[in-house]
């Protein structure tokens, strides 16, 4: 098996293929590792060919017996967002959220759904969503629990072949209106909607969804803070 020598790497250059040029100073180490390209990754059943952010090919590398692959490639393959923070000298995999998702805590997830043709919207694949499709249309409901630990709800929604209308957010066990939130269109793309939560236990987003149209909230980027 042909194998070039590589005579140093980072963790973090190897992980992200980005340059160790940005982390100048950092506590690195030194070490003698072997690009391997006779080696072929598969995701989700196909040959995966991973490339950095110039389009310039990424190999594995073994290493002490493990393989590591470049975790930018890995992203790119299965269409998820990989960002690197020098300030932290962090390497972040999925969407940069400053709290917790929604996820996280318990919500209502009769509609809950990783099927890639409801999580996927304008091309972008957000993994895990709530998503409803009406054929007579409808007014639904969904809910989600901080549990009285957060003081905001970030909540991203999309209308999806149709408009929402009359979407509101509440305060399920006080029976109190958060926020009227009115009518949301395809043309709003993902929407962004920010609620003051401080002591709230459950919230309740009500909302009509016009005849065909569906809704999706994706629960990584929808987060408390």
């Amino acid at each position: 098996m042909k194998k070039a020598l590589v005579a140093s790497i980072t963790t973090v250059a190897l992980l992200a293929g980005i340059s160790t040029g940005v982390y100048a100073g950092a506590n690195l180490k030194k070490i003698e590792a072997y690009l391997n390209g006779d080696l072929k990754i598969r995701v989700n059943g196909k040959v995966a060919q991973f490339n950095d952010d110039k389009g310039l090919a990424l190999q594995p590398i073994t290493y002490n017996g493990n393989v590591y692959v470049p975790v930018k490639g890995i992203g790119n393959a299965l269409n998820v967002p990989v960002a690197t923070d020098p300030k932290t000298n962090e390497v972040i995999v999925g969407e940069k959220v400053n709290g917790t998702p929604v996820k996280n805590e318990k919500f209502h997830n009769t509609n809950y759904s990783k099927d890639p043709k409801q999580t996927t919207y304008k091309d972008k694949n957000y993994q895990e969503v709530i998503f409803e499709r009406l054929k007579d249309g409808g007014g639904p409901s969904f809910f989600f629990t901080p549990d009285k630990k957060y003081q905001k709800l970030v909540l991203k929604i999309a209308a999806i072949d149709g408009n929402l209308t009359d979407v509101k957010i509440s305060d399920l066990d006080q029976n109190a209106l958060l926020q009227d939130v009115g009518t949301i269109t395809p043309e709003d793309g993902l929407k962004e909607i920010v609620v003051d939560i401080g002591g709230v236990k459950t919230v309740a987003v009500n909302l009509q969804v016009a005849k065909n149209a569906a809704y999706m909230v994706p629960l990584i980027d929808s987060y408390y803070k």
